[in-house]
């Protein structure tokens, strides 16, 4: 397995400069964030929008040259958005991720199937179904695959509500009987399924042929928090995110499991850890720190 991480953690280090860290510092691969880019936004987001072939083969070649694999490019927004034009506008802006995947050579494309926040999880479910069987049609004529992210969004954009509904395995397996194809699959984060209760060993072996990327972040949970005013609290305060090896995840039987599976591609960290946020450096740390854990348990 190689280890990488997703670029959207940083705040200010130039995209070029991330990907020459990473290879100076035992990372094998690189998840490019692809947000939309926006004036005065940030520096490290991968701009698909005006990708063509000479800009790509010399990212392509800045990796390379870095011993970086681009693993996965990552664009979480909400493609069923009440509101019509936006949700157009992230549909329109998945093509271009498409597009740029098959650019690099990058087989994955990694995003959310999202909500409808005017209908209930199903009806947003019968209502994904069309808009990505054309999605997982586009990605497929370019040789790429659909990795959905199995964040919830409890509380995106509404209070209480769950903003991606593909955040269990039962919608998971609802959507893969409805989009029976081999490209349509996971970006497989057991640290959301932790603090839901499920089971994230069991998911791994359900669900194993459609895992095509995996996000290693860890959870941790305070007791006390839940004791006190429950699981549903506005805010989320009774967990928070860690790097790999600071939350309850017990990373060296889900590797082993994955590996069983079959899985054995990049474990990438989606940094969202607050104690080593707040500057790039401390972000730099987080990543090494998850790095070396990770080394000292993957094949």
């Amino acid at each position: 397995m190689k280890l990488g991480f997703l670029t959207a953690c940083f705040q200010s280090t130039p995209l070029e400069d991330v990907v020459r860290w990473a290879g100076a510092n035992g990372f094998q691969a690189i998840e490019l964030s692809c947000a939309p880019m926006v004036p005065g936004g940030r520096s490290n987001q991968f701009d698909v929008a005006n990708l063509n072939a000479e800009r790509a083969a010399a990212f392509k070649e800045l990796c390379a040259s870095c011993g970086i694999e681009i693993s996965c490019l990552t664009y979480c927004d909400n493609p069923l958005d009440t509101d019509g034009a936006k949700a157009q506008a992230v549909i329109s802006h998945l093509h271009k991720v498409i597009d740029a995947a098959a650019m690099l050579g990058t087989r994955n494309v990694s995003t959310f199937v999202g909500r409808n926040q005017a209908k209930t999880v199903m009806e947003s479910l019968d209502q994904a179904v069309p808009i990505f069987r054309d999605l997982l049609a586009y990605a497929a004529d370019r040789n790429v695959r659909i990795a959905i992210e199995n964040w919830p969004g409890v509380g995106w954009p509404v209070e209480g509500q769950i903003g991606n509904i593909f955040a269990s395995p039962m919608v998971w397996e609802a959507m893969f009987n409805a989009l029976p194809v081999d490209n349509f699959g996971l970006n497989f984060d057991p640290s959301h399924l932790y603090w839901q209760g499920i089971d994230y060993m069991q998911a791994v072996r359900d669900f194993g042929e459609r895992i095509f990327h995996v996000h290693t972040k860890d959870t941790e949970v305070f007791d006390q928090a839940v004791a006190r005013a429950g699981r549903i609290q506005p805010g989320n305060h009774w967990y928070r995110y860690r790097i790999p090896g600071f939350g309850a995840i017990q990373w060296p039987q889900l590797i082993s499991c994955l590996y069983e599976q079959g899985y054995d591609y990049v474990l990438s960290q989606e940094h969202e850890d607050p104690i080593y946020s707040g500057s790039d450096d401390k972000v730099r740390a987080g990543l090494t720190l998850g790095r070396k854990y990770l080394s000292l348990i993957s094949v």
